[in-house]
């Protein structure tokens, strides 16, 4: 049983690192190809999305590549 729940652990912490790396790609440079008003917020407001970003990174990641580069 602590087999199972050590493999869980592993997977969900994978799963918040990449949420993590990605979401502070995603803040600071790929999320003013989906909204451009975000270019001009400051960097604190775009910290609080984080925890969000972290959290729905698989469904961001391919908003990000189907939408057009301005």
């Amino acid at each position: 049983m602590t087999t199972i729940i050590d493999i869980f652990l592993i997977i969900l912490g994978a799963y918040f690192l990449i949420g993590l790396l990605f979401g502070l790609y995603f803040l600071f440079i790929g999320a003013t190809k989906i909204d451009p008003l975000l270019k001009d917020s400051k960097k604190k407001v775009r910290l609080l999305l984080l925890p969000g970003v972290i959290v729905t990174w698989p469904f961001l990641v391919s908003k990000l590549f189907k939408s057009k580069t301005i």
